[in-house]
């Protein structure tokens, strides 16, 4: 059965514009990698605020937990932005986004399906959206990841649709 000149135009198109993916991959990865290694900068250096901050959310054990989530995101987002070990990373980073949503978005996370406005509105949201779209599809060609695949793979052509 001949293919259609719509579904040959469509796929056409779809193959045109997936030669983009690593290029909005990379884009993402540098813009939310940057935000997380400042936010985890600024909760290390003010972390006597911080840790207050977190104790009025009743969080338990606040400095120590401060100290982490910091730590995470200020390291997690240099890993992000350079795209080295990105999969993995954004594990411990959703979990800190989760547990942001839990405390001091409780609110929004309570409206979720009610108020999804509230909800997607929230300071977590788009570094959640980040980490889940990074920890899907990896993080592009445009990446140490990308380049460790490369060279794992002996410089073999790689398809495009196939991220590291």
């Amino acid at each position: 059965m001949a293919k259609s000149s719509i579904t040959k135009m469509y796929e056409g198109w779809a193959t045109f514009i997936s030669h983009f993916q690593s290029l909005v991959l990379l884009c993402m990865r540098l813009y939310w990698g940057w935000q997380f290694h400042i936010t985890g900068m600024g909760k290390l250096k003010n972390l006597n605020r911080t840790s207050e901050y977190f104790a009025s959310l009743h969080i338990p054990a606040p400095h120590l937990n401060a100290v982490i989530a910091g730590t995470t995101e200020c390291v997690g987002g240099l890993l992000l932005l350079a795209g080295l070990a990105s999969r993995l990373i954004t594990l411990p980073l959703i979990f800190v986004l989760c547990i942001a949503y839990a405390t001091a978005e409780r609110d929004s996370l309570k409206v979720i399906f009610s108020d999804s406005d509230k909800f997607v509105s929230a300071a977590p949201f788009l570094f959640l959206v980040c980490c889940v779209i990074v920890l899907v599809f990896g993080p592009g060609w445009f990446s140490i990841d990308g380049v460790i695949a490369y060279m794992r793979r002996g410089k073999k052509h790689v398809d495009q649709n196939l991220t590291p």
